[in-house]
Protein backbone atom coordinates (compact mmCIF):
# COMPACT_ATOMS: atom_id res chain seq x y z
CA UNK A 1 0.00 0.00 0.00
CA UNK A 2 2.86 2.37 0.79
CA UNK A 3 4.38 1.63 -2.62
CA UNK A 4 1.15 2.60 -4.38
CA UNK A 5 0.85 5.84 -2.40
CA UNK A 6 4.45 6.77 -3.14
CA UNK A 7 4.09 6.03 -6.87
CA UNK A 8 0.99 8.24 -6.99
CA UNK A 9 2.92 11.07 -5.32
CA UNK A 10 5.79 10.65 -7.77
CA UNK A 11 3.56 10.77 -10.84
CA UNK A 12 1.66 13.80 -9.54
CA UNK A 13 4.94 15.62 -8.96
CA UNK A 14 6.27 14.74 -12.41
CA UNK A 15 3.27 16.10 -14.27
CA UNK A 16 2.53 18.95 -11.89
CA UNK A 17 5.95 20.62 -11.93
CA UNK A 18 4.74 23.64 -13.88
CA UNK A 19 2.03 24.34 -11.34
CA UNK A 20 4.57 24.96 -8.57
CA UNK A 21 6.46 27.51 -10.67
CA UNK A 22 3.30 29.54 -11.26
CA UNK A 23 3.02 30.66 -7.64
CA UNK A 24 1.52 29.59 -4.32
CA UNK A 25 -1.42 27.21 -4.51
CA UNK A 26 -4.97 27.99 -3.53
CA UNK A 27 -6.50 26.81 -0.30
CA UNK A 28 -8.29 23.51 -0.66
CA UNK A 29 -11.37 24.69 1.26
CA UNK A 30 -12.69 28.25 1.29
CA UNK A 31 -14.93 29.31 4.17
CA UNK A 32 -17.31 32.23 3.50
CA UNK A 33 -19.42 33.87 6.21
CA UNK A 34 -22.81 35.14 5.03
CA UNK A 35 -24.91 37.99 6.47
CA UNK A 36 -26.83 35.69 8.79
CA UNK A 37 -23.61 34.44 10.41
CA UNK A 38 -23.66 31.09 8.68
CA UNK A 39 -20.68 29.68 6.88
CA UNK A 40 -20.41 28.27 3.35
CA UNK A 41 -17.66 25.83 2.41
CA UNK A 42 -16.40 25.55 -1.18
CA UNK A 43 -13.62 23.48 -2.74
CA UNK A 44 -11.00 25.29 -4.80
CA UNK A 45 -9.78 24.42 -8.25
CA UNK A 46 -6.72 22.83 -6.67
CA UNK A 47 -8.82 19.88 -5.54
CA UNK A 48 -10.34 19.62 -9.01
CA UNK A 49 -6.85 19.47 -10.57
CA UNK A 50 -5.81 16.86 -8.03
CA UNK A 51 -8.78 14.67 -8.93
CA UNK A 52 -7.98 15.13 -12.62
CA UNK A 53 -4.41 13.95 -12.05
CA UNK A 54 -5.74 10.98 -10.10
CA UNK A 55 -7.71 9.85 -13.16
CA UNK A 56 -4.57 10.11 -15.31
CA UNK A 57 -2.37 8.14 -12.91
CA UNK A 58 -3.30 4.65 -14.21
CA UNK A 59 -2.54 5.66 -17.80
CA UNK A 60 0.74 7.27 -16.79
CA UNK A 61 1.77 4.26 -14.73
CA UNK A 62 0.95 1.74 -17.47
CA UNK A 63 2.70 3.80 -20.16
CA UNK A 64 5.97 3.74 -18.20
CA UNK A 65 6.04 -0.03 -17.64
CA UNK A 66 6.10 -3.20 -19.73
CA UNK A 67 2.29 -3.42 -19.81
CA UNK A 68 1.92 -1.92 -23.32
CA UNK A 69 4.05 -4.51 -25.07
CA UNK A 70 2.54 -7.44 -23.18
CA UNK A 71 -1.13 -6.59 -23.71
CA UNK A 72 -0.66 -5.89 -27.43
CA UNK A 73 1.16 -9.17 -28.05
CA UNK A 74 -1.47 -11.17 -26.17
CA UNK A 75 -4.27 -9.43 -28.08
CA UNK A 76 -2.56 -10.20 -31.41
CA UNK A 77 -2.09 -13.81 -30.31
CA UNK A 78 -5.80 -14.17 -29.64
CA UNK A 79 -6.58 -12.67 -33.04
CA UNK A 80 -4.09 -15.01 -34.74
CA UNK A 81 -5.73 -18.02 -33.10
CA UNK A 82 -9.13 -16.80 -34.28
CA UNK A 83 -10.80 -17.65 -30.97
CA UNK A 84 -12.84 -14.42 -30.93
CA UNK A 85 -13.29 -13.45 -27.25
CA UNK A 86 -11.41 -16.40 -25.74
CA UNK A 87 -9.45 -15.68 -23.58
CA UNK A 88 -11.62 -12.81 -22.41
CA UNK A 89 -10.41 -9.23 -22.15
CA UNK A 90 -10.41 -9.47 -18.35
CA UNK A 91 -8.19 -12.55 -18.54
CA UNK A 92 -5.70 -10.89 -20.88
CA UNK A 93 -5.57 -7.70 -18.82
CA UNK A 94 -5.13 -9.65 -15.58
CA UNK A 95 -2.36 -11.77 -17.08
CA UNK A 96 -0.69 -8.66 -18.50
CA UNK A 97 -0.77 -6.94 -15.11
CA UNK A 98 0.81 -9.88 -13.32
CA UNK A 99 3.48 -10.19 -16.02
CA UNK A 100 4.09 -6.46 -15.69
CA UNK A 101 4.61 -6.82 -11.93
CA UNK A 102 7.00 -9.70 -12.60
CA UNK A 103 9.04 -7.80 -15.19
CA UNK A 104 9.11 -4.55 -13.21
CA UNK A 105 10.02 -6.18 -9.88
CA UNK A 106 13.77 -5.35 -10.17
CA UNK A 107 12.90 -1.72 -10.87
CA UNK A 108 10.45 -1.51 -7.96
CA UNK A 109 13.04 -3.04 -5.64
CA UNK A 110 15.54 -0.32 -6.52
CA UNK A 111 12.86 2.34 -6.05
CA UNK A 112 11.95 0.83 -2.68
CA UNK A 113 15.56 0.68 -1.47
CA UNK A 114 16.73 4.07 -2.70
CA UNK A 115 13.59 6.20 -2.42
CA UNK A 116 10.58 4.70 -0.68
CA UNK A 117 12.15 3.24 2.47
CA UNK A 118 14.45 6.22 3.19
CA UNK A 119 11.55 8.62 2.62
CA UNK A 120 9.20 6.88 5.05
CA UNK A 121 12.08 6.60 7.54
CA UNK A 122 12.44 10.40 7.20
CA UNK A 123 16.06 10.09 6.13
CA UNK A 124 15.58 12.03 2.87
CA UNK A 125 13.18 14.70 1.68
CA UNK A 126 10.39 14.13 -0.82
CA UNK A 127 12.39 15.90 -3.56
CA UNK A 128 15.35 13.59 -2.99
CA UNK A 129 13.07 10.55 -2.94
CA UNK A 130 11.49 11.70 -6.19
CA UNK A 131 14.88 12.06 -7.84
CA UNK A 132 16.00 8.64 -6.59
CA UNK A 133 12.79 6.99 -7.80
CA UNK A 134 13.04 8.61 -11.20
CA UNK A 135 16.48 7.17 -11.99
CA UNK A 136 15.65 3.42 -12.19
CA UNK A 137 12.36 4.06 -14.02
CA UNK A 138 14.09 6.31 -16.55
CA UNK A 139 16.90 3.79 -16.97
CA UNK A 140 14.39 0.99 -17.65
CA UNK A 141 12.58 3.04 -20.29
CA UNK A 142 15.88 4.22 -21.79
CA UNK A 143 17.11 0.62 -22.19
CA UNK A 144 13.94 -0.34 -24.09
CA UNK A 145 13.83 2.76 -26.32
CA UNK A 146 15.23 2.85 -29.82
CA UNK A 147 17.73 5.57 -30.65
CA UNK A 148 15.77 6.89 -33.64
CA UNK A 149 12.57 7.20 -31.59
CA UNK A 150 14.41 8.99 -28.82
CA UNK A 151 16.13 11.28 -31.31
CA UNK A 152 12.77 12.17 -32.87
CA UNK A 153 11.20 13.34 -29.63
CA UNK A 154 14.39 15.08 -28.54
CA UNK A 155 14.32 17.09 -31.76
CA UNK A 156 10.62 17.84 -31.33
CA UNK A 157 11.39 19.20 -27.87
CA UNK A 158 14.08 21.46 -29.31
CA UNK A 159 17.14 19.49 -28.20
CA UNK A 160 19.29 16.75 -29.69
CA UNK A 161 21.25 13.87 -28.28
CA UNK A 162 24.16 14.89 -30.45
CA UNK A 163 24.37 18.19 -28.59
CA UNK A 164 24.97 16.45 -25.26
CA UNK A 165 28.04 14.68 -24.00
CA UNK A 166 27.57 11.19 -22.57
CA UNK A 167 24.32 10.70 -24.45
CA UNK A 168 24.30 7.01 -23.59
CA UNK A 169 22.96 7.63 -20.07
CA UNK A 170 19.32 8.18 -19.16
CA UNK A 171 19.97 11.12 -16.83
CA UNK A 172 20.48 13.62 -19.65
CA UNK A 173 17.27 12.72 -21.49
CA UNK A 174 14.25 14.89 -20.59
CA UNK A 175 11.56 12.79 -18.95
CA UNK A 176 8.80 14.29 -21.10
CA UNK A 177 10.68 13.19 -24.24
CA UNK A 178 11.65 9.78 -22.88
CA UNK A 179 8.09 8.62 -22.11
CA UNK A 180 6.59 9.06 -25.63
CA UNK A 181 9.77 7.65 -27.20
CA UNK A 182 9.49 4.60 -24.93
CA UNK A 183 5.82 4.06 -25.80
CA UNK A 184 6.56 4.37 -29.52
CA UNK A 185 9.34 1.80 -29.27
CA UNK A 186 7.12 -0.53 -27.29
CA UNK A 187 4.41 -0.36 -29.95
CA UNK A 188 6.91 -1.21 -32.69
CA UNK A 189 8.40 -4.09 -30.72
CA UNK A 190 4.96 -5.47 -29.87
CA UNK A 191 3.87 -5.50 -33.50
CA UNK A 192 7.12 -7.16 -34.56
CA UNK A 193 6.54 -9.97 -32.06
CA UNK A 194 2.90 -10.18 -33.13
CA UNK A 195 3.95 -10.55 -36.78
CA UNK A 196 6.17 -13.52 -35.92
CA UNK A 197 3.32 -15.11 -33.97
CA UNK A 198 0.92 -14.69 -36.90
CA UNK A 199 3.10 -16.56 -39.43
CA UNK A 200 2.50 -20.22 -38.37
CA UNK A 201 -1.24 -19.65 -37.93
CA UNK A 202 -1.43 -17.93 -41.31
CA UNK A 203 0.23 -20.94 -42.93
CA UNK A 204 -2.39 -23.24 -41.40
CA UNK A 205 -5.18 -21.00 -42.74
CA UNK A 206 -3.66 -21.06 -46.24
CA UNK A 207 -3.25 -24.85 -46.23
CA UNK A 208 -6.82 -25.42 -45.06
CA UNK A 209 -8.23 -22.92 -47.55
CA UNK A 210 -6.30 -24.55 -50.42
CA UNK A 211 -7.51 -28.01 -49.39
CA UNK A 212 -11.12 -26.89 -49.27
CA UNK A 213 -10.81 -25.22 -52.67
CA UNK A 214 -9.31 -28.42 -54.14
CA UNK A 215 -12.23 -30.46 -52.79
CA UNK A 216 -14.75 -27.98 -54.14
CA UNK A 217 -16.02 -27.02 -50.69
CA UNK A 218 -15.97 -23.30 -51.40
CA UNK A 219 -19.05 -22.57 -49.29
CA UNK A 220 -17.42 -23.87 -46.11
CA UNK A 221 -15.50 -21.25 -44.12
CA UNK A 222 -11.81 -22.19 -43.76
CA UNK A 223 -11.78 -20.63 -40.27
CA UNK A 224 -14.12 -23.32 -38.95
CA UNK A 225 -11.77 -26.09 -40.09
CA UNK A 226 -8.47 -24.38 -39.27
CA UNK A 227 -9.41 -23.32 -35.72
CA UNK A 228 -9.06 -26.82 -34.15
CA UNK A 229 -5.72 -27.34 -35.92
CA UNK A 230 -4.39 -23.99 -34.70
CA UNK A 231 -5.47 -24.72 -31.14
CA UNK A 232 -3.93 -28.20 -31.32
CA UNK A 233 -0.64 -26.80 -32.67
CA UNK A 234 -0.56 -24.11 -30.00
CA UNK A 235 -1.14 -26.65 -27.23
CA UNK A 236 1.37 -29.20 -28.57
CA UNK A 237 4.21 -26.67 -28.70
CA UNK A 238 3.27 -25.31 -25.25
CA UNK A 239 2.51 -21.96 -26.83
CA UNK A 240 1.58 -20.03 -23.69
CA UNK A 241 4.90 -20.85 -22.06
CA UNK A 242 6.80 -19.85 -25.20
CA UNK A 243 4.94 -16.57 -25.65
CA UNK A 244 5.08 -15.54 -21.99
CA UNK A 245 8.72 -16.58 -21.66
CA UNK A 246 9.66 -14.67 -24.80
CA UNK A 247 7.83 -11.56 -23.60
CA UNK A 248 9.50 -11.63 -20.19
CA UNK A 249 12.97 -12.26 -21.58
CA UNK A 250 12.61 -9.57 -24.27
CA UNK A 251 13.00 -6.88 -21.59
CA UNK A 252 16.37 -8.20 -20.45
CA UNK A 253 18.10 -8.87 -23.78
Amino acid sequence: MRNIIFIMLVLISLFDGAAHAAGPGLEAITVTTNNQGGQTYSLSIQVLLLMTFMTLLPAGLLMMTSFTRIIIVLALLRQALGTQQTPTNQTLIGLSLFLTFFVMTPVWEVVNQTALTPYFDEKISFQEALANAKKPVSQFMFNQTRDNDLQLFMELSGTSLAEKEGASTAEIVPFMALVPAFVTSELKTAFQIGFLIFIPFLIIDLVVASALMAMGMMMLSPLIISLPFKIMLFVLIDGWTLVIGTLASSFYT
